[in-house]
Protein backbone atom coordinates (compact mmCIF):
# COMPACT_ATOMS: atom_id res chain seq x y z
CA UNK A 1 0.00 0.00 0.00
CA UNK A 2 1.37 3.36 -0.72
CA UNK A 3 0.27 6.74 0.01
CA UNK A 4 2.26 8.48 -3.01
CA UNK A 5 0.84 10.48 -5.54
CA UNK A 6 -1.72 13.02 -6.89
CA UNK A 7 -4.79 13.34 -4.68
CA UNK A 8 -7.99 14.54 -6.02
CA UNK A 9 -9.14 17.70 -5.16
CA UNK A 10 -12.31 19.32 -5.08
CA UNK A 11 -13.89 20.97 -7.54
CA UNK A 12 -15.19 24.69 -7.34
CA UNK A 13 -18.71 24.99 -6.50
CA UNK A 14 -18.83 21.06 -5.58
CA UNK A 15 -19.96 20.68 -1.99
CA UNK A 16 -18.51 18.89 0.98
CA UNK A 17 -19.68 16.55 3.42
CA UNK A 18 -20.07 17.97 7.18
CA UNK A 19 -16.78 15.94 8.42
CA UNK A 20 -14.82 17.85 5.55
CA UNK A 21 -16.10 21.45 6.18
CA UNK A 22 -13.34 23.92 6.77
CA UNK A 23 -12.64 23.88 10.28
CA UNK A 24 -12.33 21.74 13.40
CA UNK A 25 -12.21 17.87 12.79
CA UNK A 26 -15.30 18.49 15.51
CA UNK A 27 -15.94 14.42 15.98
CA UNK A 28 -12.31 13.98 16.30
CA UNK A 29 -12.75 16.79 19.40
CA UNK A 30 -15.70 15.28 20.65
CA UNK A 31 -15.00 11.55 21.26
CA UNK A 32 -11.80 12.78 22.58
CA UNK A 33 -13.24 14.99 25.22
CA UNK A 34 -15.61 12.74 25.84
CA UNK A 35 -12.88 9.83 26.53
CA UNK A 36 -11.22 12.11 28.59
CA UNK A 37 -14.28 13.08 30.72
CA UNK A 38 -14.87 9.39 31.07
CA UNK A 39 -11.77 8.46 32.50
CA UNK A 40 -11.81 11.42 34.97
CA UNK A 41 -14.43 10.23 36.40
CA UNK A 42 -13.19 6.47 36.05
CA UNK A 43 -9.80 7.24 37.73
CA UNK A 44 -11.68 9.47 40.93
CA UNK A 45 -14.18 6.23 41.53
CA UNK A 46 -10.83 3.58 41.44
CA UNK A 47 -8.95 5.72 43.97
CA UNK A 48 -11.58 7.70 46.31
CA UNK A 49 -11.93 4.58 48.73
CA UNK A 50 -7.98 3.85 48.68
CA UNK A 51 -6.61 5.53 51.16
CA UNK A 52 -3.30 4.02 50.42
CA UNK A 53 -3.13 6.48 47.57
CA UNK A 54 -4.63 9.36 48.02
CA UNK A 55 -3.67 10.27 52.32
CA UNK A 56 -7.47 10.02 53.23
CA UNK A 57 -8.57 12.69 50.91
CA UNK A 58 -11.12 10.64 48.06
CA UNK A 59 -10.92 13.38 45.93
CA UNK A 60 -7.14 13.84 45.51
CA UNK A 61 -6.56 12.08 42.00
CA UNK A 62 -9.49 13.80 40.84
CA UNK A 63 -7.67 17.02 41.43
CA UNK A 64 -4.82 15.80 39.77
CA UNK A 65 -6.21 14.31 36.79
CA UNK A 66 -7.97 17.39 36.16
CA UNK A 67 -5.07 19.75 36.07
CA UNK A 68 -3.28 16.76 33.82
CA UNK A 69 -6.44 17.75 32.14
CA UNK A 70 -5.74 21.31 31.93
CA UNK A 71 -2.69 21.21 30.90
CA UNK A 72 -3.27 19.24 28.16
CA UNK A 73 -5.89 20.82 26.56
CA UNK A 74 -3.40 23.67 26.85
CA UNK A 75 -1.08 21.21 24.63
CA UNK A 76 -3.37 20.50 22.41
CA UNK A 77 -4.49 24.31 21.42
CA UNK A 78 -0.68 25.63 21.16
CA UNK A 79 0.43 22.65 18.39
CA UNK A 80 -3.19 22.82 16.80
CA UNK A 81 -2.50 26.52 16.31
CA UNK A 82 1.10 26.54 15.31
CA UNK A 83 1.88 27.24 11.67
CA UNK A 84 2.08 23.92 9.57
CA UNK A 85 5.35 25.11 8.10
CA UNK A 86 6.66 25.55 12.22
CA UNK A 87 5.23 22.00 12.99
CA UNK A 88 8.07 20.31 10.23
CA UNK A 89 10.82 22.60 11.41
CA UNK A 90 10.31 21.60 15.21
CA UNK A 91 10.06 18.22 14.57
CA UNK A 92 13.76 17.35 14.78
CA UNK A 93 13.88 19.76 17.98
CA UNK A 94 10.87 17.20 19.77
CA UNK A 95 12.94 14.25 18.48
CA UNK A 96 16.20 15.35 20.25
CA UNK A 97 14.29 16.43 22.93
CA UNK A 98 12.63 12.88 23.02
CA UNK A 99 16.31 11.28 23.09
CA UNK A 100 17.22 13.75 25.44
CA UNK A 101 15.01 12.53 27.71
CA UNK A 102 14.71 9.14 27.23
CA UNK A 103 18.87 9.33 28.34
CA UNK A 104 18.48 11.38 30.98
CA UNK A 105 16.17 8.52 32.14
CA UNK A 106 18.35 5.56 32.32
CA UNK A 107 21.13 8.18 34.28
CA UNK A 108 19.09 9.58 36.88
CA UNK A 109 15.59 8.14 36.62
CA UNK A 110 13.14 6.49 38.94
CA UNK A 111 12.63 2.82 38.96
CA UNK A 112 8.92 2.58 39.69
CA UNK A 113 8.05 -1.68 38.76
CA UNK A 114 10.97 -2.93 37.99
CA UNK A 115 11.02 -0.59 34.93
CA UNK A 116 13.59 2.74 34.82
CA UNK A 117 11.03 5.09 32.91
CA UNK A 118 10.60 7.87 35.28
CA UNK A 119 12.00 11.07 35.83
CA UNK A 120 11.12 13.52 38.72
CA UNK A 121 10.72 16.90 38.05
CA UNK A 122 9.88 18.97 41.27
CA UNK A 123 6.69 17.22 42.55
CA UNK A 124 6.00 16.16 39.05
CA UNK A 125 6.72 12.50 37.50
CA UNK A 126 7.43 12.91 33.97
CA UNK A 127 7.87 9.57 31.69
CA UNK A 128 9.77 10.46 28.40
CA UNK A 129 9.29 6.79 26.32
CA UNK A 130 5.36 8.22 26.15
CA UNK A 131 6.56 11.41 24.49
CA UNK A 132 8.62 9.04 22.41
CA UNK A 133 5.59 7.36 20.52
CA UNK A 134 4.99 10.52 19.05
CA UNK A 135 8.67 12.03 18.24
CA UNK A 136 9.03 9.13 16.44
CA UNK A 137 6.53 9.22 14.04
CA UNK A 138 6.71 12.87 13.44
CA UNK A 139 10.54 11.82 13.06
CA UNK A 140 9.74 9.08 10.48
CA UNK A 141 7.36 11.32 8.71
CA UNK A 142 10.15 13.79 7.86
CA UNK A 143 12.60 11.30 6.79
CA UNK A 144 9.75 10.22 4.40
CA UNK A 145 9.19 13.61 3.54
CA UNK A 146 12.18 15.33 3.18
CA UNK A 147 13.36 12.77 0.38
CA UNK A 148 9.85 11.95 -1.27
CA UNK A 149 7.80 15.01 -2.17
CA UNK A 150 9.83 15.95 -4.88
CA UNK A 151 9.63 12.79 -6.62
CA UNK A 152 6.20 12.07 -6.98
CA UNK A 153 5.09 8.62 -8.05
CA UNK A 154 8.58 6.72 -7.81
CA UNK A 155 7.66 5.30 -3.91
CA UNK A 156 9.66 5.13 -0.91
CA UNK A 157 12.74 2.81 -2.12
CA UNK A 158 15.03 1.24 0.86
CA UNK A 159 17.07 4.33 1.34
CA UNK A 160 14.02 6.02 2.77
CA UNK A 161 12.72 2.90 4.69
CA UNK A 162 16.56 2.64 6.38
CA UNK A 163 16.20 6.05 7.17
CA UNK A 164 12.90 5.82 8.87
CA UNK A 165 14.15 2.56 10.98
CA UNK A 166 17.36 4.47 12.26
CA UNK A 167 14.68 7.29 13.62
CA UNK A 168 13.01 5.16 15.42
CA UNK A 169 16.11 2.85 16.41
CA UNK A 170 17.52 5.13 18.91
CA UNK A 171 14.73 5.48 21.05
CA UNK A 172 13.58 1.87 20.99
CA UNK A 173 17.19 1.18 22.01
CA UNK A 174 16.67 3.35 24.91
CA UNK A 175 13.34 2.03 26.07
CA UNK A 176 14.63 -1.85 25.96
CA UNK A 177 17.46 -0.81 28.31
CA UNK A 178 14.84 0.80 30.70
CA UNK A 179 13.80 -1.85 30.38
CA UNK A 180 9.51 -1.02 29.33
CA UNK A 181 8.65 -3.63 27.20
CA UNK A 182 5.31 -2.46 27.30
CA UNK A 183 6.03 1.00 25.75
CA UNK A 184 8.38 -1.11 23.10
CA UNK A 185 5.65 -3.41 21.95
CA UNK A 186 3.28 -0.34 21.36
CA UNK A 187 6.38 1.73 19.02
CA UNK A 188 7.33 -1.94 17.37
CA UNK A 189 3.50 -1.61 16.06
CA UNK A 190 3.30 1.93 15.67
CA UNK A 191 6.61 1.75 13.31
CA UNK A 192 5.48 -1.12 11.21
CA UNK A 193 2.04 0.79 10.33
CA UNK A 194 3.98 4.10 9.72
CA UNK A 195 6.36 2.06 7.26
CA UNK A 196 2.98 -0.11 5.51
CA UNK A 197 1.05 3.30 5.36
CA UNK A 198 4.61 5.12 3.99
CA UNK A 199 4.37 2.48 0.96
CA UNK A 200 7.68 0.56 2.05
CA UNK A 201 7.49 -2.86 0.20
CA UNK A 202 6.23 -5.95 1.22
CA UNK A 203 10.10 -7.82 1.50
CA UNK A 204 11.14 -4.94 3.84
CA UNK A 205 7.64 -5.63 5.65
CA UNK A 206 8.16 -9.42 6.06
CA UNK A 207 12.17 -9.22 6.59
CA UNK A 208 10.79 -6.93 9.84
CA UNK A 209 8.44 -9.36 10.54
CA UNK A 210 10.85 -12.16 11.03
CA UNK A 211 13.54 -10.25 12.86
CA UNK A 212 11.26 -8.94 15.50
CA UNK A 213 9.95 -12.82 16.27
CA UNK A 214 13.82 -14.07 16.03
CA UNK A 215 14.73 -10.93 18.30
CA UNK A 216 12.12 -11.66 20.62
CA UNK A 217 13.49 -15.37 21.09
CA UNK A 218 17.40 -13.99 21.38
CA UNK A 219 15.99 -11.71 23.77
CA UNK A 220 14.34 -13.88 25.92
CA UNK A 221 16.89 -16.83 25.61
CA UNK A 222 19.65 -14.49 26.29
CA UNK A 223 18.03 -12.72 29.81
CA UNK A 224 17.21 -9.41 28.33
CA UNK A 225 13.71 -9.76 29.81
CA UNK A 226 13.64 -9.55 33.30
CA UNK A 227 12.42 -12.29 35.08
CA UNK A 228 9.32 -10.64 36.38
CA UNK A 229 8.56 -9.48 32.55
CA UNK A 230 9.09 -13.74 31.80
CA UNK A 231 6.45 -14.56 34.23
CA UNK A 232 4.02 -12.20 33.06
CA UNK A 233 3.83 -14.11 29.71
CA UNK A 234 3.80 -17.51 31.71
CA UNK A 235 0.67 -16.32 33.41
CA UNK A 236 -0.87 -15.07 29.73
CA UNK A 237 -0.35 -18.68 28.73
CA UNK A 238 -1.53 -20.06 31.72
CA UNK A 239 -3.38 -17.72 34.26
CA UNK A 240 -3.77 -20.43 36.56
CA UNK A 241 -0.02 -20.97 36.88
CA UNK A 242 0.25 -18.75 39.76
CA UNK A 243 -2.74 -17.37 40.41
CA UNK A 244 -1.34 -15.47 43.84
CA UNK A 245 1.70 -13.77 42.08
CA UNK A 246 2.25 -13.08 38.09
CA UNK A 247 -0.84 -14.01 37.18
CA UNK A 248 -2.88 -12.53 39.87
CA UNK A 249 -3.74 -9.58 38.23
CA UNK A 250 -5.11 -10.63 34.91
CA UNK A 251 -7.07 -12.72 37.58
CA UNK A 252 -8.40 -10.20 39.39
CA UNK A 253 -9.15 -8.05 36.34
CA UNK A 254 -11.05 -10.43 34.84
CA UNK A 255 -13.30 -10.89 37.90
CA UNK A 256 -13.90 -6.99 38.20
CA UNK A 257 -15.08 -7.04 34.05
CA UNK A 258 -16.96 -10.28 34.32
CA UNK A 259 -19.15 -8.39 37.45
CA UNK A 260 -20.35 -5.83 35.67
CA UNK A 261 -22.83 -7.92 33.55
CA UNK A 262 -24.74 -5.82 31.11
CA UNK A 263 -25.34 -2.49 32.79
CA UNK A 264 -23.16 -2.59 35.57
CA UNK A 265 -23.06 -1.85 39.58
CA UNK A 266 -23.05 1.73 39.32
CA UNK A 267 -20.45 4.42 39.14
CA UNK A 268 -18.19 4.63 42.82
CA UNK A 269 -20.39 1.09 43.56
CA UNK A 270 -17.78 -2.12 42.01
CA UNK A 271 -17.33 -4.17 44.62
CA UNK A 272 -13.90 -5.02 43.59
CA UNK A 273 -12.80 -1.56 42.74
CA UNK A 274 -13.92 -0.17 46.37
CA UNK A 275 -12.31 -2.96 47.94
CA UNK A 276 -8.84 -2.30 46.34
CA UNK A 277 -8.32 -6.21 44.81
CA UNK A 278 -7.19 -4.84 41.19
CA UNK A 279 -3.46 -3.51 41.19
CA UNK A 280 -2.86 -0.18 39.67
CA UNK A 281 -6.47 -0.51 38.40
CA UNK A 282 -6.05 3.40 38.23
CA UNK A 283 -3.82 3.59 35.83
CA UNK A 284 -2.88 0.62 33.63
CA UNK A 285 -5.77 -1.36 34.55
CA UNK A 286 -8.65 1.44 34.23
CA UNK A 287 -10.30 -0.26 31.83
CA UNK A 288 -11.61 -2.91 34.59
CA UNK A 289 -13.40 -0.41 36.10
CA UNK A 290 -15.18 0.64 33.53
CA UNK A 291 -16.18 -3.00 32.91
CA UNK A 292 -17.30 -3.52 36.43
CA UNK A 293 -19.28 -0.44 37.11
CA UNK A 294 -20.58 0.74 33.82
CA UNK A 295 -21.28 -2.88 31.97
CA UNK A 296 -20.52 -3.91 28.83
CA UNK A 297 -22.76 -1.56 27.38
CA UNK A 298 -20.49 1.57 29.46
CA UNK A 299 -16.99 -0.60 28.62
CA UNK A 300 -19.04 -0.37 25.03
CA UNK A 301 -19.03 3.54 24.54
CA UNK A 302 -15.70 3.75 25.54
CA UNK A 303 -14.78 1.33 23.46
CA UNK A 304 -16.78 3.12 20.37
CA UNK A 305 -15.19 6.40 21.54
CA UNK A 306 -11.63 5.04 20.88
CA UNK A 307 -12.89 3.79 17.60
CA UNK A 308 -13.81 7.25 16.70
CA UNK A 309 -10.64 8.53 17.35
CA UNK A 310 -9.05 6.17 15.41
CA UNK A 311 -10.94 6.57 12.68
CA UNK A 312 -10.49 10.39 12.53
CA UNK A 313 -7.18 9.75 12.61
CA UNK A 314 -7.26 7.63 9.33
CA UNK A 315 -9.96 10.33 7.55
CA UNK A 316 -7.04 13.12 8.39
CA UNK A 317 -4.59 10.77 6.75
CA UNK A 318 -6.89 10.47 3.97
CA UNK A 319 -7.65 13.97 3.34
CA UNK A 320 -4.13 15.29 4.44
CA UNK A 321 -2.13 17.97 1.66
CA UNK A 322 0.94 16.69 2.11
CA UNK A 323 2.99 13.73 3.08
CA UNK A 324 4.19 14.47 5.85
CA UNK A 325 0.33 15.02 7.28
CA UNK A 326 -0.57 11.48 5.78
CA UNK A 327 2.23 9.66 7.14
CA UNK A 328 1.87 11.34 10.48
CA UNK A 329 -1.44 11.18 10.75
CA UNK A 330 -1.61 7.24 10.01
CA UNK A 331 1.20 7.10 12.61
CA UNK A 332 -0.85 8.60 14.97
CA UNK A 333 -3.70 6.10 14.13
CA UNK A 334 -1.70 3.12 14.55
CA UNK A 335 0.09 4.45 17.81
CA UNK A 336 -3.41 4.40 19.52
CA UNK A 337 -5.26 1.71 18.14
CA UNK A 338 -2.64 -0.89 19.39
CA UNK A 339 -2.48 0.74 22.76
CA UNK A 340 -5.71 0.70 23.26
CA UNK A 341 -5.82 -3.39 22.12
CA UNK A 342 -3.52 -3.85 24.28
CA UNK A 343 -4.28 -2.46 27.48
CA UNK A 344 -8.14 -3.69 26.52
CA UNK A 345 -6.88 -6.84 25.84
CA UNK A 346 -4.43 -7.08 28.53
CA UNK A 347 -7.83 -6.51 31.39
CA UNK A 348 -9.71 -9.17 29.42
CA UNK A 349 -6.97 -11.57 29.51
CA UNK A 350 -6.34 -11.66 25.90
CA UNK A 351 -2.62 -10.33 26.31
CA UNK A 352 0.15 -10.23 28.26
CA UNK A 353 0.28 -7.43 31.05
CA UNK A 354 2.83 -4.91 29.83
CA UNK A 355 1.82 -2.49 31.79
CA UNK A 356 0.36 0.80 29.05
CA UNK A 357 -2.08 2.74 29.72
CA UNK A 358 -5.30 3.12 27.89
CA UNK A 359 -4.96 6.32 25.97
CA UNK A 360 -7.00 9.44 27.63
CA UNK A 361 -8.50 7.31 30.52
CA UNK A 362 -6.01 6.18 32.60
CA UNK A 363 -4.24 8.52 35.02
CA UNK A 364 -1.17 9.99 34.44
CA UNK A 365 0.37 12.88 32.81
CA UNK A 366 2.94 12.09 30.78
CA UNK A 367 0.17 9.67 28.44
CA UNK A 368 -2.39 12.10 28.23
CA UNK A 369 -0.22 15.32 27.48
CA UNK A 370 1.57 12.89 24.66
CA UNK A 371 -1.78 11.68 23.63
CA UNK A 372 -2.84 15.54 23.75
CA UNK A 373 -0.54 17.05 21.64
CA UNK A 374 -0.72 14.12 18.72
CA UNK A 375 -4.37 15.30 18.86
CA UNK A 376 -3.39 18.86 18.28
CA UNK A 377 -1.48 17.89 15.80
CA UNK A 378 -4.07 15.81 14.07
CA UNK A 379 -6.36 18.84 13.65
CA UNK A 380 -3.53 21.44 12.77
CA UNK A 381 -2.88 18.83 9.63
CA UNK A 382 -6.74 18.64 9.31
CA UNK A 383 -7.32 22.76 9.47
CA UNK A 384 -4.31 23.01 6.56
CA UNK A 385 -6.00 20.30 4.44
CA UNK A 386 -9.42 22.24 5.15
CA UNK A 387 -7.90 25.78 3.92
CA UNK A 388 -5.98 23.75 0.82
CA UNK A 389 -9.17 21.94 -0.46
CA UNK A 390 -10.98 26.03 -0.35
CA UNK A 391 -8.50 27.42 -2.99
Amino acid sequence: MTILGNRPTTRPGQPTSSLRAPGLDWLLMLASLALVTMGTLLVWSATSTRADLTGGDPNAYLRKQLVNVAIGLVLMVAVMATDHRWVRILAPLAYVASVGGLVMVLVAGSTINGSRSWLQLGGMSIQPSEFAKLAVVIGMALVVAERTERRWGRGVGSLEVVGMLLVAAVPAVLILLQPDLGTMLVLAATVFGVLAVAGAGRTWLAGLTVGAVVGAIAAVSAGVLKPYQVDRFMAFTNPTLDPRGAGYNVEQARIAVGNGGLLGQGLFEGSQTRSGFVPEQHTDFIFTVAGEELGLVGAGVLILLLAVVIWRALAISADAGDLFGRVAAAGIACWFGFQAFQNIGMCLGIMPVTGVPLPFVSYGGSSLFAGMLALGLLQNIHLRSSVASRR
